[in-house]
Protein backbone atom coordinates (compact mmCIF):
# COMPACT_ATOMS: atom_id res chain seq x y z
CA UNK A 1 0.00 0.00 0.00
CA UNK A 2 2.09 3.09 -1.21
CA UNK A 3 -0.76 5.83 0.47
CA UNK A 4 -3.57 5.68 1.94
CA UNK A 5 -6.09 8.25 3.85
CA UNK A 6 -7.10 7.00 7.46
CA UNK A 7 -10.96 7.25 7.85
CA UNK A 8 -12.20 10.15 9.68
CA UNK A 9 -13.33 9.29 13.07
CA UNK A 10 -16.98 10.52 12.65
CA UNK A 11 -19.28 9.40 14.96
CA UNK A 12 -22.68 8.33 12.99
CA UNK A 13 -24.75 9.76 15.80
CA UNK A 14 -25.69 13.48 15.03
CA UNK A 15 -26.92 14.58 18.36
CA UNK A 16 -28.69 12.85 21.11
CA UNK A 17 -31.99 13.97 22.48
CA UNK A 18 -31.24 14.72 25.97
CA UNK A 19 -33.19 13.30 28.64
CA UNK A 20 -35.33 10.93 26.85
CA UNK A 21 -31.73 9.48 25.13
CA UNK A 22 -32.55 9.36 21.60
CA UNK A 23 -30.00 9.37 19.03
CA UNK A 24 -30.62 11.07 15.65
CA UNK A 25 -28.05 9.92 12.96
CA UNK A 26 -26.45 11.81 10.37
CA UNK A 27 -28.83 9.70 7.82
CA UNK A 28 -31.84 10.74 9.04
CA UNK A 29 -30.70 14.39 8.81
CA UNK A 30 -29.62 13.89 5.65
CA UNK A 31 -32.87 12.87 4.86
CA UNK A 32 -34.72 15.43 6.65
CA UNK A 33 -32.98 18.53 5.12
CA UNK A 34 -32.62 17.43 1.79
CA UNK A 35 -36.41 17.35 1.18
CA UNK A 36 -36.09 20.39 2.74
CA UNK A 37 -33.67 22.07 0.71
CA UNK A 38 -36.03 20.46 -2.25
CA UNK A 39 -39.49 21.38 -1.14
CA UNK A 40 -37.99 25.32 -1.18
CA UNK A 41 -36.30 24.85 -4.41
CA UNK A 42 -39.52 23.99 -5.90
CA UNK A 43 -41.46 26.30 -3.95
CA UNK A 44 -38.99 29.24 -5.16
CA UNK A 45 -39.65 27.46 -9.25
CA UNK A 46 -43.85 27.14 -8.48
CA UNK A 47 -43.53 31.29 -7.49
CA UNK A 48 -41.82 32.32 -10.56
CA UNK A 49 -44.23 31.58 -13.34
CA UNK A 50 -42.13 32.58 -16.11
CA UNK A 51 -39.74 29.42 -15.54
CA UNK A 52 -43.21 27.28 -16.71
CA UNK A 53 -45.25 26.97 -20.39
CA UNK A 54 -48.01 30.01 -20.95
CA UNK A 55 -45.94 31.64 -17.85
CA UNK A 56 -48.23 29.43 -15.33
CA UNK A 57 -47.02 27.17 -12.80
CA UNK A 58 -48.20 23.99 -12.82
CA UNK A 59 -48.54 23.73 -8.97
CA UNK A 60 -49.47 25.99 -6.26
CA UNK A 61 -46.95 26.05 -3.16
CA UNK A 62 -49.62 24.38 -1.06
CA UNK A 63 -49.64 21.57 -3.44
CA UNK A 64 -46.38 21.17 -3.43
CA UNK A 65 -46.35 20.47 0.69
CA UNK A 66 -49.15 17.95 -0.13
CA UNK A 67 -47.06 16.36 -2.70
CA UNK A 68 -44.06 16.29 -0.64
CA UNK A 69 -45.93 14.38 1.84
CA UNK A 70 -46.83 11.36 -0.97
CA UNK A 71 -43.02 11.77 -1.85
CA UNK A 72 -41.48 10.79 1.43
CA UNK A 73 -43.84 7.80 1.74
CA UNK A 74 -42.91 6.84 -1.65
CA UNK A 75 -39.01 7.12 -0.80
CA UNK A 76 -39.32 4.99 2.00
CA UNK A 77 -41.65 2.38 0.87
CA UNK A 78 -40.02 2.19 -2.86
CA UNK A 79 -36.24 2.77 -1.55
CA UNK A 80 -36.96 -0.18 0.98
CA UNK A 81 -38.99 -2.74 -1.31
CA UNK A 82 -36.38 -2.19 -4.08
CA UNK A 83 -33.49 -3.36 -2.32
CA UNK A 84 -35.61 -5.83 -0.73
CA UNK A 85 -36.63 -7.11 -4.56
CA UNK A 86 -33.24 -5.92 -6.43
CA UNK A 87 -30.59 -7.11 -3.98
CA UNK A 88 -31.78 -9.37 -1.67
CA UNK A 89 -34.94 -10.97 -2.48
CA UNK A 90 -33.89 -14.72 -1.40
CA UNK A 91 -32.77 -13.76 2.12
CA UNK A 92 -36.33 -11.79 2.64
CA UNK A 93 -37.88 -14.67 1.09
CA UNK A 94 -36.88 -16.55 4.48
CA UNK A 95 -36.91 -14.03 6.46
CA UNK A 96 -40.14 -11.94 5.44
CA UNK A 97 -40.45 -10.24 9.05
CA UNK A 98 -37.42 -8.42 8.47
CA UNK A 99 -38.38 -6.50 4.92
CA UNK A 100 -39.89 -3.00 7.01
CA UNK A 101 -37.01 -3.35 9.09
CA UNK A 102 -35.60 -0.07 7.73
CA UNK A 103 -33.87 0.46 11.11
CA UNK A 104 -31.42 -2.33 9.76
CA UNK A 105 -29.91 -0.39 6.82
CA UNK A 106 -30.82 -1.18 3.12
CA UNK A 107 -32.61 1.35 0.86
CA UNK A 108 -32.08 1.30 -3.05
CA UNK A 109 -32.25 4.47 -5.05
CA UNK A 110 -33.57 3.28 -7.53
CA UNK A 111 -36.54 1.71 -5.68
CA UNK A 112 -36.89 5.00 -3.69
CA UNK A 113 -37.00 6.89 -7.25
CA UNK A 114 -39.74 4.65 -8.78
CA UNK A 115 -41.61 4.79 -5.95
CA UNK A 116 -41.87 8.56 -5.78
CA UNK A 117 -42.81 8.48 -9.37
CA UNK A 118 -45.45 6.37 -8.38
CA UNK A 119 -47.00 8.46 -5.99
CA UNK A 120 -46.28 11.52 -8.14
CA UNK A 121 -48.42 10.19 -10.71
CA UNK A 122 -51.00 9.10 -8.74
CA UNK A 123 -51.23 12.86 -7.17
CA UNK A 124 -51.11 14.21 -9.96
CA UNK A 125 -53.99 12.21 -11.88
CA UNK A 126 -55.61 12.73 -8.02
CA UNK A 127 -55.58 16.90 -8.32
CA UNK A 128 -54.97 17.34 -12.16
CA UNK A 129 -51.73 18.46 -12.26
CA UNK A 130 -49.60 18.24 -15.53
CA UNK A 131 -47.61 14.87 -15.16
CA UNK A 132 -44.09 16.25 -17.10
CA UNK A 133 -44.28 19.13 -15.35
CA UNK A 134 -44.66 17.61 -11.64
CA UNK A 135 -41.72 15.19 -12.76
CA UNK A 136 -39.70 18.14 -13.77
CA UNK A 137 -40.34 19.96 -10.54
CA UNK A 138 -39.37 16.58 -8.57
CA UNK A 139 -35.79 16.48 -10.92
CA UNK A 140 -34.67 19.97 -9.60
CA UNK A 141 -36.05 18.60 -5.78
CA UNK A 142 -33.70 15.48 -5.54
CA UNK A 143 -30.06 16.04 -6.15
CA UNK A 144 -29.51 18.14 -2.84
CA UNK A 145 -30.93 15.01 -0.96
CA UNK A 146 -28.40 12.78 -3.29
CA UNK A 147 -25.75 14.90 -2.40
CA UNK A 148 -26.24 14.82 1.28
CA UNK A 149 -27.24 10.91 1.87
CA UNK A 150 -23.58 9.79 -0.30
CA UNK A 151 -22.08 11.80 2.20
CA UNK A 152 -23.67 10.31 4.98
CA UNK A 153 -22.73 6.79 3.50
CA UNK A 154 -18.99 7.81 4.22
CA UNK A 155 -19.59 9.19 7.46
CA UNK A 156 -21.74 5.59 8.34
CA UNK A 157 -18.55 3.80 6.20
CA UNK A 158 -20.73 1.85 3.88
CA UNK A 159 -20.93 1.39 0.26
CA UNK A 160 -17.22 1.84 0.16
CA UNK A 161 -15.13 1.51 -3.07
CA UNK A 162 -13.23 -1.07 -4.63
CA UNK A 163 -9.18 -1.62 -3.55
CA UNK A 164 -6.78 0.98 -4.82
CA UNK A 165 -3.27 2.50 -4.36
CA UNK A 166 -4.77 6.12 -5.34
CA UNK A 167 -3.18 8.48 -3.12
CA UNK A 168 -6.65 10.06 -1.73
CA UNK A 169 -7.85 5.67 -1.36
CA UNK A 170 -9.43 5.74 2.77
CA UNK A 171 -9.31 2.91 4.90
CA UNK A 172 -12.34 2.31 6.24
CA UNK A 173 -13.22 0.44 9.52
CA UNK A 174 -13.94 -2.89 9.67
CA UNK A 175 -12.43 -6.08 8.72
CA UNK A 176 -14.47 -6.31 5.82
CA UNK A 177 -13.64 -3.02 4.55
CA UNK A 178 -9.85 -2.83 5.56
CA UNK A 179 -8.23 -6.22 4.15
CA UNK A 180 -8.11 -7.34 0.37
CA UNK A 181 -7.89 -11.00 -0.46
CA UNK A 182 -4.52 -11.61 -1.07
CA UNK A 183 -2.78 -8.89 0.76
CA UNK A 184 -1.19 -8.93 3.90
CA UNK A 185 -1.83 -5.06 4.85
CA UNK A 186 -4.83 -2.62 5.03
CA UNK A 187 -6.57 -2.17 1.87
CA UNK A 188 -7.25 1.39 0.76
CA UNK A 189 -10.58 1.64 -1.07
CA UNK A 190 -11.70 4.72 -3.62
CA UNK A 191 -14.16 6.91 -1.41
CA UNK A 192 -16.69 6.12 -3.94
CA UNK A 193 -19.89 7.52 -2.19
CA UNK A 194 -17.82 10.72 -2.33
CA UNK A 195 -17.79 9.89 -6.29
CA UNK A 196 -21.35 9.43 -6.04
CA UNK A 197 -22.32 12.56 -4.20
CA UNK A 198 -20.56 14.98 -6.62
CA UNK A 199 -21.81 13.42 -9.80
CA UNK A 200 -25.08 12.49 -8.89
CA UNK A 201 -25.72 15.34 -6.34
CA UNK A 202 -23.38 18.34 -6.81
CA UNK A 203 -22.35 18.32 -10.53
CA UNK A 204 -25.95 17.03 -11.60
CA UNK A 205 -27.97 19.51 -9.31
CA UNK A 206 -25.96 22.38 -10.83
CA UNK A 207 -26.86 21.54 -14.53
CA UNK A 208 -30.12 20.99 -13.80
CA UNK A 209 -30.61 24.19 -11.83
CA UNK A 210 -28.71 26.15 -14.51
CA UNK A 211 -30.79 24.37 -17.24
CA UNK A 212 -34.00 25.39 -15.71
CA UNK A 213 -33.65 29.07 -14.31
CA UNK A 214 -31.30 30.24 -17.57
CA UNK A 215 -31.92 28.39 -20.59
CA UNK A 216 -35.47 27.94 -19.64
CA UNK A 217 -35.54 23.68 -19.66
CA UNK A 218 -39.45 24.19 -17.66
CA UNK A 219 -40.56 25.62 -21.01
CA UNK A 220 -40.12 22.09 -22.81
CA UNK A 221 -42.32 19.52 -20.19
CA UNK A 222 -40.22 16.32 -19.20
CA UNK A 223 -36.82 17.70 -20.80
CA UNK A 224 -35.60 18.59 -17.10
CA UNK A 225 -36.87 15.37 -15.42
CA UNK A 226 -35.07 13.93 -18.94
CA UNK A 227 -32.07 15.27 -18.24
CA UNK A 228 -31.97 14.37 -14.61
CA UNK A 229 -33.22 10.21 -15.47
CA UNK A 230 -29.85 10.34 -17.98
CA UNK A 231 -27.50 12.12 -15.64
CA UNK A 232 -28.19 10.09 -12.71
CA UNK A 233 -27.91 7.11 -14.75
CA UNK A 234 -24.61 8.45 -16.81
CA UNK A 235 -23.14 9.09 -13.19
CA UNK A 236 -24.27 6.14 -11.38
CA UNK A 237 -22.50 3.79 -14.20
CA UNK A 238 -19.34 5.55 -14.42
CA UNK A 239 -19.11 5.14 -10.61
CA UNK A 240 -19.58 1.23 -10.41
CA UNK A 241 -16.48 0.98 -11.72
CA UNK A 242 -15.24 2.28 -8.43
CA UNK A 243 -17.55 0.72 -6.26
CA UNK A 244 -17.56 -2.55 -4.66
CA UNK A 245 -20.24 -4.61 -5.51
CA UNK A 246 -22.44 -5.97 -3.32
CA UNK A 247 -21.26 -8.99 -1.43
CA UNK A 248 -24.37 -11.15 -2.51
CA UNK A 249 -23.12 -10.79 -6.30
CA UNK A 250 -19.28 -11.36 -5.71
CA UNK A 251 -18.54 -15.31 -6.45
CA UNK A 252 -15.69 -17.43 -7.42
CA UNK A 253 -14.75 -16.15 -10.91
CA UNK A 254 -17.14 -13.12 -10.30
CA UNK A 255 -14.78 -10.76 -8.60
CA UNK A 256 -15.67 -8.06 -10.02
CA UNK A 257 -20.18 -8.75 -8.87
CA UNK A 258 -21.30 -8.50 -12.55
CA UNK A 259 -24.95 -9.99 -12.85
CA UNK A 260 -24.55 -10.34 -16.54
CA UNK A 261 -21.40 -11.25 -17.87
CA UNK A 262 -19.50 -12.79 -20.59
CA UNK A 263 -15.87 -13.26 -20.90
CA UNK A 264 -14.69 -11.10 -18.05
CA UNK A 265 -16.92 -8.03 -19.25
CA UNK A 266 -20.05 -7.46 -17.87
CA UNK A 267 -22.67 -5.02 -15.82
CA UNK A 268 -22.83 -4.60 -12.25
CA UNK A 269 -26.74 -4.36 -10.55
CA UNK A 270 -26.29 -1.20 -10.55
CA UNK A 271 -25.28 -0.02 -14.14
CA UNK A 272 -28.05 -2.57 -14.95
CA UNK A 273 -30.68 -0.78 -13.39
CA UNK A 274 -29.03 2.55 -14.64
CA UNK A 275 -29.08 1.82 -18.26
CA UNK A 276 -33.12 1.80 -18.57
CA UNK A 277 -32.90 5.94 -16.80
CA UNK A 278 -30.53 6.89 -19.11
CA UNK A 279 -32.64 5.52 -22.27
CA UNK A 280 -35.63 7.12 -20.91
CA UNK A 281 -34.22 10.15 -19.80
CA UNK A 282 -32.72 10.79 -23.85
CA UNK A 283 -36.25 9.59 -24.94
CA UNK A 284 -37.81 12.26 -22.53
CA UNK A 285 -34.95 14.54 -24.06
CA UNK A 286 -35.38 14.04 -27.15
CA UNK A 287 -39.33 14.43 -27.43
CA UNK A 288 -40.01 17.87 -25.33
CA UNK A 289 -41.59 20.02 -27.28
CA UNK A 290 -42.27 24.20 -26.07
CA UNK A 291 -45.55 25.21 -25.14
Amino acid sequence: MLAAIPFPDIDPVAVTIPFIDFPIHWYALAYIVGILIGWRIVVRAVNSPRLWPSDTAPMTPKQVEDLLTWIIIGVLLGGRLGFVLFYRPFYYLENPNEILAVWQGGMSFHGGFLGVLLVSFLFCRRHQIPVLSAGDAIAIAVPPALFLGRITNFINGELWGRPTDAPWGVIFPGEVAQFCPGVEDLCARHPSQLYEAELEGLILGIVVLYLVWRRGLFKRPGAAIGVFFAGYGIGRVIVEFFRQPDFQFVMPGNPMGFVLHVDGYGLTQGQLLSLPMIAIGLWLILRARPE
